[in-house]
């Protein structure tokens, strides 16, 4: 609870002071803000695995860098690099660890060459669910891990959004039994990918700036992105005509912000607080932001645009939820932090799902009672 309260209170002191000087406050807040503006200001670079201004992710990463360059009374600036164009969408946790950038944005299953254990920070099949994420995360253990596995590349992650249960995934055939994934060439990330596999598909690792693409010349079958909102941003419906869901792969998806560890540690500790309490209220922004536009892009998508919208059959879901499983615990026993940290997951699982039966679960399913 004291960092939590450490967080709250330099945020409050940050929008209080800005609060005050914009409103003509008292001469002791003038002085301060006269004082501030002499101070060295700090340049950072943020490096972003997201098309420019692609709505949630990539104007989520402009929030945050926004909202740090505010909090901080202009003391520490961000400027933001779309994926390309500082560095390849793929190359920003090497960039931030070597400090080309000082900051990047973008999903931790992305460098799960790199770092196995890093895909249980980003989403994990019938995983956690947003709520649940943020709960491990930030009183469950699950920060101090990912902290800890990325350590050794000089790097300090943080949650900085979530894009809440995802869709399944776009493609141009029905999917009406696992045999339908045989040889099928799929745009899906992480654990999900190594599930995919599992079941006789073929993974395919893109960056979302190439997917329409891929998907339009055949160089991928089928593809999963995020969700209504922003597939139909991509115009994915252009070149898939079935939408699935759910998303098994993705029930929560965290996005993270990557710190250089050292430009970290050089700012003044007030800097440092701002700059945790703006990637704390980024992580809430975007998951809010999904979940009141997705609804709206999801009837254009099917009333506008035709798209098929069909539910995964249950022995389909059953028959990956067994893949799930099996490859949680593959993946486990590749290497002993990867091990840690699912044992941490799996222990937090069982309590959050325990609760969610006589919470959320119960009230969802009495709500939709006739």
């Amino acid at each position: 609870m004291d960092v939590v309260n450490s967080l709250i209170k330099g945020c409050l002191i940050a929008m209080t002071s800005l609060l005050l000087v914009a409103c003509g406050g008292s001469e002791e807040t003038k002085e301060t803000a006269k004082s501030d503006s002499n101070a060295e200001v700090i340049h950072w670079k943020m490096v972003t695995t997201w098309p420019k201004n692609f709505p949630g992710l990539g104007t989520g990463a402009e929030g945050l860098a926004n909202s740090i360059t505010a909090m901080s009374n202009g003391r520490l600036t961000v400027k933001v690099y779309a994926a390309g164009e500082l560095v390849p969408a793929l190359e920003v946790f090497d960039a931030v660890s070597r400090g080309t950038a000082q900051m990047g944005h973008g999903g931790a299953f992305y460098w799960k060459g790199k770092v196995p254990a890093s895909q249980f920070f980003s989403a994990v099949p019938f995983g956690f669910t947003a709520q649940e994420m943020n709960s491990w995360l930030h009183y469950g253990g699950g920060l101090s891990l990912w902290e800890e596995i990325y350590a050794p590349f000089n790097l300090i992650p943080m949650a900085a959004g979530n894009t809440g249960v995802q869709m399944g995934g776009w493609f141009n055939k029905e999917i009406n039994s696992l045999e339908d994934f045989q040889g099928l060439k799929m745009r899906l990330p992480g654990l999900g990918g190594e599930v995919l596999k599992k079941v006789g598909g073929i993974p395919v690792n893109l960056p979302g700036g190439e997917i329409f693409t891929s998907l339009q010349t055949g160089a991928i079958d089928a593809t999963e992105w995020v969700g209504p909102y922003n597939d139909l941003a991509f115009g994915l419906h252009k070149v898939a005509k079935y939408n699935y869901f759910p998303g098994w792969h993705e029930p929560g998806s965290t996005m993270e912000a990557l710190y250089n560890k050292e430009a970290f540690e050089a700012l003044p500790k007030d800097l440092q607080l701002i700059v945790r309490a703006a990637t704390r209220q980024a992580n809430a922004v975007m998951l809010d932001e999904f979940t009141a536009r997705n609804n709206a892009a999801l009837e254009t998508l099917v009333n506008d645009h035709q798209v098929i919208l069909k539910r995964f059959p249950d022995e389909v879901l059953s028959a990956l939820k067994t893949a799930s499983i099996e490859t949680l615990e593959e993946v486990a026993a590749a290497d002993p932090m990867s091990q840690k940290v699912y044992d941490s997951f799996s222990a937090f699982n069982q309590k959050v799902r325990a609760w969610h039966q006589v919470s959320e679960r119960a009230y969802i399913n009495s709500r939709a009672m006739n």
